[in-house]
């Protein structure tokens, strides 16, 4: 049995019940140390809480357990028998819908809450609107609080309904729906036998079977330059080598590859994983390859399969998400950082803004503010290798940098 690893984001709105699902999931999974989970209970005895109050093992910032909201991106790290998993659990509120952005970028899988109260709301859409834009591949539904309706299947499948009618708007097939009680247990590691009408998988159950990664051999090789190596040593004078993650794809000793801002195309003579020689690398592992021929490689560079290779370009259509609380709008000028490649840019125009309401388009020609989701286009100062974000997501996604103070305004997805 494989041992594999699954990245997921965890996202509702506010008091769905999200941070007693995760503290939930990592209690039942026992995950927690016992020092924490005695912390835990001292504090919920001190609030005059009956029972601990699993949220506060992961509100770990003290202004969220203040405030009883999320604010932050928090990471969490757990396995099974059968897998391991790094949870971003991101906040609910709409102040910080940007933060979801970052802890889903990562991820294969959106785990989005609904409370059986109030159904499917705004932040329901958009989080599951960005999921969908980030190219996330699975959802879980989960329809949490099932013990204030007393378990009620028709109001479970009606909000099943609901989601799934939004989730195939936006293009998202795979989708489960679990109801659950995240303060009880009711099907997050351990099924309820309140809910026998409920045949699916539990949560865990869920999460330890559903399909991760991809086969490397299906998808096209892409190498990020990091750095050149050349250590002009006495025992090796003339050593260049070009290091780097490997971001999709494989590649091996022999294979023909192409420079692609260069249009440069030569032959892999070797291949460095952790100072070791081998035949094959593939992503995501960190290489030093050598080539056959000295060419002029920066960092930033793509080196790239040879039949398919990224687009050379110096325009672009792109899905923004504004991060900052500075606009974007027509005529900026900022930096966009590719990888390890950082360019200069101006901002063409701005195309739509996507209404989280209707989940529609709409024509925008101002401004996008913080928390939008829109479509811009891009005109950059030197040709870019870029892939298209729908066909591989690290070599097609950017962040827009204000070129005065360095700090990050938006997260990019190319379209096209």
């Amino acid at each position: 049995m494989t041992h594999d690893l699954l990245r997921f984001a965890t996202a509702g709105s506010v008091d769905d019940g999200k941070s007693t699902l995760v503290g939930r999931l990592l209690h039942d999974t026992k995950s927690v140390l016992a020092d924490q989970l005695a912390a835990i209970e001292r504090v919920s005895t001190e609030r005059g809480m009956e029972v601990a109050d699993l949220a506060l093992l992961t509100d770990g910032l003290r202004a969220e357990r203040e405030q009883g909201i999320t604010i932050d991106v928090a990471y969490r790290y757990f396995s099974t028998t059968t897998r391991s998993f790094i949870l971003a659990d991101t906040p609910g509120h709409v102040q910080y819908t940007r933060n979801m952005v970052t802890g889903a970028s990562t991820a294969e899988l959106a785990l989005i809450l609904i409370d059986v109260r109030h159904g499917v709301v705004e932040q329901t859409r958009r989080h599951t609107a960005i999921a969908a834009l980030l190219g996330v591949r699975h959802i879980a539904v989960t329809v949490n609080k099932m013990d204030l309706v007393d378990y009620s299947q028709e109001r479970f499948e009606a909000l099943e309904a609901d989601f799934k009618k939004v989730a195939n708007s936006l293009g998202i097939e795979d989708v489960v729906a679990i109801p659950v009680s995240a303060l009880v247990g009711d099907n997050v590691v351990d099924r309820s036998d309140r809910t026998p009408w409920y045949q699916g998988p539990t949560l865990l159950e869920f999460l330890e079977e559903v399909q991760v990664g991809i086969d490397p051999r299906d998808q096209p090789f892409r190498l990020p330059v990091q750095y050149v190596n050349r250590p002009r040593t006495a025992e090796h004078p003339d050593f260049r080598g070009y290091s780097g993650r490997i971001s999709s794809g494989s590649v091996a000793v022999g294979d023909e590859i192409v420079v692609a801002s260069l249009r440069r195309s030569t032959r892999v003579t070797a291949i460095d994983v952790v100072g070791e020689p081998t035949d094959v690398a593939f992503a995501p592992q960190s290489v030093t390859i050598q080539l056959a021929d000295d060419i002029d490689i920066d960092r930033g560079d793509v080196i790239a399969a040879v039949e398919q290779p990224p687009r050379l370009t110096r325009e672009i259509t792109a899905t923004i998400c504004v991060l900052s609380d500075t606009s974007i709008s027509a005529g900026q000028r900022l930096l966009a950082r590719i990888g390890p490649k950082t360019v200069r840019v101006i901002v063409g125009s701005v195309v739509d803004r996507l209404d989280l309401e209707t989940l529609e388009h709409a024509a925008h020609t101002d401004e996008l503010t913080t928390n939008d989701v829109g479509t811009i286009t891009l005109r950059f100062a030197d040709e870019i290798a870029i892939d298209n974000y729908d066909d591989l997501r690290t070599t097609g996604a950017f962040i827009l940098v204000d070129d005065q103070d360095g700090s990050t305004l938006a997260g990019g997805m190319t379209r096209s």
